[in-house]
């Protein structure tokens, strides 16, 4: 990875740096952006699991960042949240674990078309409103979506950010300005699994 680094031209570089500021920008609003650095990561030439843990180390940044300011203005209670936090945080050592497995051949194969299709659900998806409330439904169901976008993000991880949010808010029952910053602590706690592991 870093004979890598130093092997890029200054053009290269200069739009990797252009394209994760972008990325980062897109992540703090609503998530998504490895949509952006991950197919810019694998023109450069990195290998694919080099491209999902450089994307996951710049993720973390952000949803950290993104994190601490939700936390200062009070809408985020870290006490609550914590056990989803965790909960997310093992599923996604699990996806991350799991995705080192598949041969490098397969996975550049495979990425491609998962960053095409998110990207078509992210286009065609409907528009989420503060006035959304979830009433009826069971708390199991958010911890298995929990559980299972945890993986998901671990194992592969653009739109994880959004993904969280629409299961907080039609599973949980929560406001939009309360799902994201959850699902800004929750990302944060995949991103740093994925680190690790």
């Amino acid at each position: 990875m870093q004979e890598l680094f130093f092997n890029l031209d200054f053009f290269m570089l200069l739009f990797l740096f252009g394209i994760a500021f972008i990325a980062g920008f897109v992540d703090s609003i609503a998530g998504g952006g490895g949509m952006i650095t991950i197919p810019a990561l694998l023109l450069s030439g990195i290998s694919p699991l080099e491209a999902l843990a450089t994307n996951k180390f710049q993720s973390t940044f952000g949803s950290f960042s993104a994190t601490y300011h939700f936390y200062t203005k009070g809408y985020l209670n870290i006490k609550q949240s914590l056990p989803f936090a965790l909960l997310v945080f093992v599923f996604s050592a699990v996806g991350t674990i799991s995705v080192q497995f598949i041969q490098a051949e397969s996975l550049s194969k495979i990425l491609p078309f998962l960053i095409l299709l998110f990207g078509i659900y992210f286009l065609l998806s409907p528009k989420i409103s503060e006035e959304q409330r979830a009433t009826t439904i069971h708390q199991g169901f958010l911890i298995l979506a929990l559980a299972c976008i945890g993986f998901y993000d671990g194992f592969f991880g653009p739109g994880t950010g959004s993904f969280l949010m629409l299961a907080l808010i039609l599973l949980g029952g929560f406001g939009l300005t309360q799902s994201l910053a959850q699902a800004k602590f929750y990302n944060f706690s995949t991103n740093v699994a994925s680190l690790i592991f």
